[in-house]
């Protein structure tokens, strides 16, 4: 793998860099205590083309390989991962599964608008009684004459307010498990379906993080992407790039960790010195620095797997691993570093901390991880 960024990699970095520095970092902390992000964020995205990238330009995409796509995502994470969580989402899981399973007219309807920012797109697995056991899903989609009547609930979704279109799954037959699932492109208005945003989460707060309930919710035959019975292969391809996304933005945070107790430990004076100048600081530091190269480099090789068509679903689950429990310690680490100051949210390290410890739960929590890892290395199933 060359390590070597080109000079389009290196642009895009520059430009999302640029971005998060003038856009995102000055306005985290007010849109963390307002639990909203402001939405013309999202537009924004689109018109830098972050939120088209790898999709092909004939569909509206922006083209640009994986590599490119984790650099923007780590430095989204960096300014505010509730930022990082909209793109990650609605391009990431939902516009890359409609390029990948989708028909041609579902590409042409959904991802000229996904790309753009003109919609968003949210993943609708999860439900109150099946987190980690996604097949063990209950909602139901009942085939009513040349359509299907879906009926159910889902939970912890992220963009889930803001959505103008649901990657839903739902269970098609009879077959137990993940043998009965399909997945159908639903739009946000269609009637039945309601939606109910969560508030007072530890982390994330800016983030459109919602509950959607569906009653008698009639989509067309023409809604399910990928055949029948295959929901559940669509959902799994989309998590396992997915983890890369997140693991990008876990590097992104603990690179702000790194700067903002770099940068404090050069100003904060005790004992008649900086405290920069203290080994145990120093050691904190470094822990820091350490956790933040090995994340990334964990990551890059995802996206090299990706980019080269080589298989990547455990190198994703190492990096995603890896990163999500990095970030936890470098935040932690951090707000060390800043002592009583970094437990009040005038400094940003509290944040990073909240927002960071969410990162071992979804997209599969660490223990399905490694679960995962176990399994592919041994060829014996863990569950």
């Amino acid at each position: 793998m060359n390590l070597e960024l080109s000079e389009e990699q290196a642009a895009v970095r520059r430009l999302a860099r640029d971005f998060v520095d003038r856009e995102i970092i000055p306005n985290a902390a007010a849109w963390d205590r307002a639990e909203s992000v402001d939405r013309g964020i999202v537009r924004q995205l689109g018109r830098l083309g972050f939120l088209g990238l790898t999709i092909p330009e004939e569909y509206g995409g922006s083209g640009g390989d994986h590599l490119a796509y984790a650099l923007v995502t780590e430095e989204l994470g960096r300014g505010d991962s509730a930022v990082r969580g909209i793109l990650s989402v609605s391009l990431g899981l939902v516009a890359k599964s409609v390029a990948a399973w989708g028909s041609e007219e579902q590409k042409r309807e959904w991802l000229p608008r996904l790309c753009s920012g003109a919609a968003l797109g949210c993943f609708g697995l999860t439900e109150p009684g099946t987190g980690s056991d996604a097949a063990a899903l209950t909602t139901r989609a009942v085939r009513d004459g040349d359509g299907y009547v879906i009926d159910g609930g889902k939970t912890f979704i992220t963009n889930g307010t803001w959505a103008d279109v649901v990657l839903l799954f739902a269970r098609t037959g009879e077959d137990p498990g993940h043998r009965g699932i399909s997945a159908f492109l639903v739009p946000a208005g269609t009637p039945g379906l309601t939606r109910r945003e969560i508030h007072g989460k530890l982390g994330l707060r800016g983030q459109a993080t919602a509950e959607l309930v569906l009653d008698g919710v009639r989509v067309p035959a023409s809604a399910m992407i990928g055949p029948a019975g295959k929901g559940f292969a669509v959902a799994m391809s989309a998590l396992a790039k997915g983890r890369m996304s997140v693991a990008a933005g876990c590097v992104g945070l603990a690179q702000a960790c790194l700067d903002a107790a770099v940068g404090y430990a050069g100003e904060r004076e005790q004992f008649g010195t900086p405290i920069a100048g203290h080994q145990l600081v120093q050691e904190l530091i470094s822990d820091i620095a350490v956790d933040v190269d090995a994340a990334r480099l964990l990551t890059w090789r995802v996206a090299d797997h990706i980019d080269r068509g080589l298989p990547f679903a455990t190198e994703s689950s190492v990096a995603k691993l890896y990163a999500s429990e990095a970030a936890v310690r470098c935040a932690n680490n951090a707000l060390q570093v800043f002592g009583g100051y970094g437990y009040i949210d005038e400094y940003p390290v509290g944040k990073l901390l909240r927002d960071a410890r969410v990162m071992t739960l979804y997209e599969g929590t660490s223990q399905i991880q490694k679960l995962l890892i176990g399994r592919a290395l041994t060829g014996v199933g863990a569950f």
